[in-house]
């Protein structure tokens, strides 16, 4: 069976990314921070994919030594990975001025190094195999800065490099990498918004638009997925 390593699989794009794979008949990875989530979410693959190897991990993947354990782990539950999802991330708001002083290395250990260090974890597998497609979950605020984006769009900024150099590194391993970039969508960051839900991507589009992609034929690499909402982006 082909096998995914998706992070942040417990909720929002995450959620709907594990779900979409394992009925697909992928095996899966994932990890979270939230142990009784990832609980409920192996109920309901065992449940309903019966077939499939699952492998989840409580894991804080700002921390360099839990990422790459996860990925370590994850190697040895599935053996080849085909897809990885550098999926999970964290949104804290504020200006550069006036963020807190551990705001930065919050959110570029967690949208950015994990990423680096989880990809550089799998590589060895996907190089041997000359195969394997990598998705790093991006966002808008990657090629847009905006006030009050402070450290998030430094990391998003950040992310988005990292996957245009693996991209040119990985090209003589026929391996593809894809930078999605979703504008606002409808997960746990926006909780308690006022604005109606059509003003939102909806999650399970995205995970649905991801994997349609990876069905791509292997003569070709879509490098940026680009998806706002309809009527454009929220003002932050």
């Amino acid at each position: 069976m082909p096998s995914v390593i998706i992070t942040g699989g417990t909720k929002g794009i995450g959620r709907c990314l594990v779900l979409k794979f394992a009925s697909k008949g992928f095996d899966i990875a994932t990890c979270a921070r939230n142990q009784s989530e990832l609980d409920s979410l192996k109920k309901i693959l065992e449940s309903n994919y019966p077939t499939i190897k699952i492998f989840l991990l409580k894991c804080d993947i700002s921390k360099k030594d839990e990422i790459i354990n996860f990925g370590k782990l994850a190697i040895i539950e599935l053996g080849t990975v085909d897809v990885l999802i550098n999926n999970a991330g964290i949104f804290i708001q504020g200006s550069i001025s006036k963020e807190e002083e551990d705001v930065f290395e919050k959110q570029i250990n967690t949208n950015l190094a994990s990423a680096y260090h989880l990809t550089r974890t799998i590589l060895p597998g996907m190089i041997s195999t000359q195969n394997g497609y990598i998705f790093n979950m991006c966002s808008t605020a990657s090629i847009t800065a905006y006030t009050n984006g402070g450290s998030y769009c430094i990391s998003k900024f950040g992310l988005l490099g990292f996957s245009k150099v693996l991209r040119e590194e990985m090209k003589e391993y026929n391996i593809r990498v894809s930078s999605v970039m979703p504008g606002a969508t409808l997960t746990a960051s926006w909780e308690g918004t006022e604005l109606p839900s059509e003003r939102f991507i909806n999650p399970e589009d995205v995970a649905n638009l991801i994997f349609n992609f990876y069905e791509t034929p292997l003569s070709m690499n879509i490098e940026e997925i680009l998806i706002r909402p309809f009527k454009g982006d929220i003002d932050n």
